[in-house]
């Protein structure tokens, strides 16, 4: 039964209170001065917020938390919010790990870039976003050759042959000496770096080595370029965060621009903050925000922090953090730099928002659905021939757009052979490794495939995450929980375009499956051959047709493939 505010005991006091479910699931966290005022709003004519009819329909409690003051309000809700990441709360629920780039404790390191770094390797991190890592890596290893290939190969890689890797394992001349400049650049020392190779330099030219001379001139050149973003002169930016906040109509954004030996590494955005006294948002982003991660040296804020973050940040980070709202001087050149990108971020998101058909079109499909927003939407479908080549596929929709780099294939593991079995095992796998929830999760169905996959989301405990829905195919027909089924109009276009490319995406992936199991390969089925012995045999004859080419003796002389083994290979290739 929906909860009713009559029913409720509501202190004047400041607090926290939790909107649950008669299970005692958390569907939403807030605080408040006093919490009386606050709550009460809820349940007003005109709700200032379009999920909150929503909300209220689905809660059958409301529990209050009073504490001391605001402040701590502010800190408890962070807490709470992390605890049980309420569906409707849209700020900073990401709890995701960040991502580092990593350096193998390899013979010949290579570098790349994770979540969760081995324990073995050197590390750095974390980076504000995945693109920062990614640029960077990518400035590594077109400057300095580090090798990011799983396996060794005896003829070289790709990467090797187009210049992108030094190929050390061809010759590894010089490779350590890379990689020590590496670590280096990572480690915030290049302004020694570039002094010691500059010594180098010179010493060489004045010797007459000049081709000496050229190379270190070239690593210089090279190490510029990968550190030359945003360079700022002020030696008060080592280890420091600059936090930036534009506001535009109904919009508002959020930026920190990390900064490390005079120069900007990179920034990180956080647009749709809520709304309010400008104080008060800095201050709970920061609680949130380096939640995960330490806090840096020095932290320049645009407004003075609420009481209890400095002694809170101090302890995140182990020692002193220094806060500062710089209103003259140095400081300033990187608090400007940080809220003219807020500005920036803040009008993109207000163009975004009002000027693009598929933003419009996203919004009109949160508003057929009675929900807030309907900005991430996933759609799975399946597909198969009479059993053959198993399938499932989803497709992510951000802001009413195909985000293809999200798209996703499965193949069916299990025995199950019709679709709503296939179904729930690729969804139950998508769980198990989703680390940001969508508005909406779509399936290419009707009610059946409705009720088993809540049923699904019921036993993970995360029906109560994101919206649920099927779209059947020819009536266009949306099937919703616990609600009557709508018959689509324009305004449902982002659900039927989300249903289309579902099912194109599933039948490209399942007509390529087919093809390839045709066309047959003729190691796949011999008996005592896996993926690592094939890996072995490959590295070993550089390549398939290396293998076809081999003699049954040949193959006998690879480690871990015996007499028969090698007979077994040999009339496989060549029957």
């Amino acid at each position: 039964m929906p909860v009713d505010a009559a029913s409720i005991d509501l202190p004047a006091s400041p607090g926290v209170y939790l909107f649950k479910t008669n299970e005692g699931r958390v569907l939403y966290v807030g605080k408040a001065t006093r919490l009386n005022e606050r709550i009460r709003s809820y349940f007003a004519t005109n709700p200032d917020r379009q999920m909150i009819p929503e909300l209220v329909s689905r809660s059958d409690d409301v529990e209050c938390i009073v504490t001391t003051t605001p402040q701590e309000a502010l800190i408890l809700e962070r807490q709470l919010i992390r605890e049980h990441k309420p569906r409707f709360n849209s700020m900073l629920k990401d709890d995701k790990s960040y991502p580092y780039l990593v350096l193998t404790a390899e013979e010949f390191p290579r570098i790349m870039y994770t979540r969760h770094p081995p324990k073995k390797a050197h590390r750095w991190g974390p980076f504000p976003n995945a693109g920062a890592a990614k640029q960077v890596m990518q400035l590594l290893r077109r400057h300095f050759g580090i090798r990011d290939c799983k396996e060794l190969l005896p003829q070289g890689c790709l990467a090797m042959h187009i210049g992108l890797c030094t190929g050390p394992c061809i010759n590894a001349e010089g490779y350590n000496e890379q990689v020590s400049m590496v670590k280096k650049i990572l480690n915030g020392e290049a302004t020694e770096l570039l002094e010691e190779l500059g010594e180098k330099m010179d010493e060489c030219s004045g010797k007459m080595m000049f081709e000496r001379a050229a190379y270190y001139r070239d690593q210089i050149r090279s190490i510029r370029t990968t550190i030359g973003q945003h360079v700022v002169s002020s030696k008060l930016y080592r280890d420091c965060d600059a936090i930036g906040f534009a506001e535009q109509g109904d919009l508002a954004a959020l930026i920190v621009l990390h900064a490390d030996e005079g120069v900007v590494k990179g920034q990180e955005v956080w647009p749709y903050v809520h709304r309010g006294d400008i104080g008060e948002t800095v201050s709970h982003f920061i609680s949130e925000h380096y939640v995960n991660r330490r806090p840096p040296r020095l932290l320049l804020t645009p407004t003075p922090l609420l009481d209890g973050l400095q002694e809170w940040l101090d302890e995140r980070r182990g020692s002193a953090v220094e806060v500062r709202t710089p209103v003259r001087g140095d400081m300033v050149t990187l608090r400007t730099l940080a809220d003219q990108n807020a500005e920036i971020q803040v009008s993109r998101l207000s163009n975004k928002s009002s000027g693009s058909l598929e933003q419009r079109a996203a919004d009109e499909a949160a508003l057929l659905l009675g929900s807030e927003q309907m900005n991430h939407v996933v759609c799975f479908d399946m597909a198969q021939l009479q059993g053959d080549e198993r399938v499932g596929a989803s497709v992510v929709m951000r802001h009413g757009r195909p985000a293809k780099k999200e798209y996703r294939t499965y193949i069916v593991k299990g025995d199950a052979m019709d679709d709503l079995r296939m179904m729930k095992e690729v969804i139950e796998r998508w769980l198990k490794r989703q680390e940001e929830w969508p508005d909406l999760l779509l399936l290419d169905g009707g009610q059946t495939h409705l009720d088993i996959i809540r049923k699904l989301l019921k036993e993970h405990g995360v029906q109560d995450r994101f919206e649920l829905a099927a779209l059947a195919k020819r009536e266009e027909t949306l099937f919703r929980e616990e609600k009557e089924p709508i018959v689509l109009d324009r305004r449902g276009r982002v659900f039927v375009h989300a249903r289309d490319e579902a099912h194109r995406f599933v039948n490209t992936f399942h007509r390529k499956r087919r093809k390839k199991s045709r066309l047959g390969d003729p190691l796949e089925n011999v008996l005592g051959l896996g993926a690592k012995k094939l890996q072995t045999l490959i590295r070993h004859f550089g390549g398939r047709q290396g293998i076809s080419n081999s003699s049954i003796e040949d193959l006998k002389t690879v480690p871990g493939i015996g007499p028969s083994l090698a007979d077994r290979i040999h009339e496989a290739l060549h029957r």
